[in-house]
């Protein structure tokens, strides 16, 4: 059926149609004007880009050279020493070492989002006397750098008692000073949830209240669920920071069987005789980030969702 351009009440409407049209089209074709403004941005961000990501080549183009290439200035290496990241692994308990990272950074993702959840519904959802000085005093907390408590935090897992655990009679050389901290929340990631909780409906509480629900079941099956992406930002936080922790190992972990890989990594400091073996270091540093960056790509919508949304909320 040909259209003629008349609505019902008899008013030609063909050329509001075609000039709407031609607005669209004439938008889309609408080259982009490049100001010196713009191009002054785009060097900027053009030139960080290349200082941010010039570590990574180094990395990839030292772990690809021989020892006797190390301190050359050459980036593509000549010949390439492919056999760098099986050589690596050749000496260490490095199967023992990825199990023990493994077993850390679930312990404690699952801590942190757990009790963080716990507390930040707490502060957004509940409603108790002096809720608003404890929840200053918990970001108050987020201004204490980490080394202050450093040696308080050792004293005391030194004198806790571990009853047996992995053979040891106290905290210090086990997995529970770097497994059990997680499950007392983070305040940054507290400040986080509650942001996001604050933004999702009393109504559906208030619903599931008249339902007969708990605030245990209103946590879990309408709070929880509405906040994956905040959920999924704060996991992938957690995630990176025991992976990466490096200080926390090297406090505790006393015997070589339960090191992890970052406290594996420092074997290569004095492997060629005092000499840095660079290129080992290096394809293992490679191969222990690849993780990291593997849940970053897979979860990054998520995780910009969640960083996003929280800081519009609230």
């Amino acid at each position: 059926m040909e259209s003629t351009g008349v609505n019902p009440s008899g008013s030609d409407t063909s050329g509001i149609l075609v000039d709407s049209t031609t607005l669209t089209r004439s938008r889309r074709r609408r080259p982009i004007r490049f100001t010196p403004l713009r191009f002054l941005a785009w060097l900027v961000l053009a030139g960080l880009s290349v200082l941010w990501i010039t570590p990574l080549f180094w990395m990839i183009s030292t772990s690809l050279k021989t020892p006797q290439d190390l301190f050359g200035n050459r980036w593509i290496p000549n010949p390439i020493a492919w056999h760098n990241y099986v050589d690596a692994f050749s000496f260490g308990m490095w199967d023992r070492w990825w199990i023990n990272t493994i077993i850390i950074t679930v312990i404690s993702m699952f801590g942190v989002v757990l009790s963080s959840s716990l507390v930040a519904y707490s502060f957004a959802r509940l409603r108790w006397r002096g809720r608003e000085t404890i929840f200053k005093l918990v970001l108050a907390t987020m201004m204490l750098p980490g080394v202050v408590t450093l040696i308080p935090q050792f004293i005391l897992f030194a004198r806790l008692p571990a009853f047996g655990f992995q053979g040891s009679q106290v905290w210090v050389n086990t997995f529970l000073p770097l497994t059990v901290p997680a499950f007392t929340a983070n305040a940054f990631y507290i400040f986080l949830l509650r942001q996001f909780m604050r933004g999702i409906p009393n109504e559906l509480s208030e619903a599931a209240k008249i339902d007969g629900a708990g605030e245990g079941r209103i946590w879990w099956s309408i709070i929880l669920p509405l906040s994956k992406a905040a959920l999924a930002a704060i996991s992938i936080f957690a995630f990176q920071g025991a992976w990466q922790d490096f200080m926390g190992p090297l406090i505790y972990l006393q015997s070589e069987h339960k090191y992890t890989l970052q406290i594996g990594l420092r074997q290569y400091e004095f492997a060629f005789g005092g000499a840095p073996a660079w290129n080992w270091l290096m394809a293992a540093s490679l191969l222990v980030m690849l993780p990291v960056l593997i849940i970053f790509l897979l979860f990054q919508r998520y995780f910009i969702e969640g960083v996003t949304l929280t800081g519009l909320k609230g």
